[in-house]
């Protein structure tokens, strides 16, 4: 039975300066967005993209991304916990960031940046998509390297199961590994394919929406379980129910762009 690494969550200590390796997961994810997004700019013209804009739009997912994926965080997840310790609201190198809430971050984003550059939202978007998941990637190793988001137990044959000393003894699914694959490599793969050729207004964008969605609900059956929406007793995860909305508009954008 494998036991988790017990990693130190800071890659690098100078001093009183500590480099944590969350925080160098969403620095590998900023950087691959850069680079992938500079090689869809030149070699897909009919975005209007150029690589100077990949930059400048970079800017403004790094904030959206920060600022969002805190607030849900804060407010999606643990409201109790933060608003009786507001100092930690801020404390974002310690881990904690709520997709959902990073992805709302990343659409105003989105919008403010599209309307400054004269592009609308699903030009900005369907641009956008296909360069996320490997930074959702990136963040899962993060969840994994920090030792939280553990699974359910799982059966001890399960050749890859693993003990989280940090919870107890029990062999449990490396869930965050689980997310990593799915939300991140597997969509990717998805995403990139689907997007190598021009398509309606929308469908990328919709694609992602459901891939995302799918691949997340998924994931959530192998993790350890929140108290759930209705009373004590887990019926479905807020990871499950944020990610249904996102499926729904999903298939009403790819529905639209193939009737257009």
């Amino acid at each position: 039975m494998l036991i988790h690494p017990q990693f130190n969550p800071i890659a690098i200590q100078l001093g009183p300066l500590a480099v944590r390796w969350y925080g160098l997961m969403y620095l590998a994810g900023f950087i691959a967005f850069l680079v992938l997004g500079k090689q869809r700019a030149q070699s897909q013209p009919w975005h209007g993209f150029t690589p100077e804009a990949v930059d400048d739009l970079l800017t403004w997912g790094v904030f959206g991304v920060i600022l969002g994926g805190r607030l849900g965080q804060v407010l999606f997840y643990e409201p109790g916990y933060y608003f009786s310790h507001p100092l930690e609201i801020i404390a974002v190198w310690k881990g904690g960031m709520s997709f959902h809430g990073g992805f709302l971050g990343v659409l105003v984003a989105m919008a403010w940046w599209g309307r400054k550059h004269g592009k609308t939202f699903f030009e900005v978007a369907d641009f956008v998509a296909p360069l996320v998941p490997l930074g959702l990637m990136a963040g899962r190793i993060g969840n994994f390297i920090n030792g939280e988001l553990w699974g359910r137990v799982a059966d001890p044959s399960l050749p890859w199961a693993m003990v989280f000393p940090q919870v107890d003894n029990l062999p449990r699914h490396p869930s965050p590994l689980y997310e990593a694959a799915g939300e991140g490599l597997l969509l990717f793969v998805l995403l990139w394919w689907y997007s190598a050729k021009e398509r309606p207004r929308a469908a990328v964008s919709g694609m992602f929406l459901i891939g995302y969605g799918v691949a997340r609900s998924a994931a959530e059956y192998f993790r350890e379980p929140d108290a759930g929406i209705f009373g004590h007793s887990y019926v479905i995860s807020m990871g499950q129910w944020l990610s249904l909305p996102m499926i729904i508009v999903g298939l009403i954008f790819l529905a639209r762009g193939r009737m257009k």
